[in-house]
């Protein structure tokens, strides 16, 4: 399986972007998928992540309330809708699926999309 992230760019505090990570083939449809994001010199964080089918969405608590993960199972691709930014967004963000059970955890993902990078301005 093979992902790749879009949709970052550079927004100004308060704005909104929608990342995308369309998959290379469907079988990614029934694997939880996550986004996460690794600012500069900082660890890769979780940001939100959603079983196969929609029925359990997590978020972390930075960016509860203004991002929404969603997906199209018959696109195979996931979303991230990022609303009310703020500078401390700024990062590269990585959409993840996992084989196995569903995970908040970076080390249990088994594909990676490449990154896309948001950069939110003050």
């Amino acid at each position: 399986v093979q992902l790749q992230a879009s949709g970052g760019g550079l927004v100004q505090a308060g704005g909104s972007l929608r990342l995308s990570c369309p998959a290379s083939d469907r079988t990614s449809s029934v694997f939880p998928m996550a986004w996460f994001r690794q600012a500069p010199g900082n660890e890769r964080e979780f940001v939100s992540s959603i079983t196969w089918s929609g029925s359990r969405i997590n978020y972390a608590d930075s960016v509860k309330g203004r991002f929404t993960i969603s997906r199209d199972n018959t696109k195979s691709t996931l979303y991230l809708q990022m609303n009310s930014l703020k500078p401390e967004d700024t990062a590269v963000y990585y959409c993840a699926a996992v084989r196995g059970t569903y995970s908040y955890i970076s080390g249990r993902y088994d594909y990676w999309g490449q990154g896309t990078l948001v950069t939110v301005s003050s």
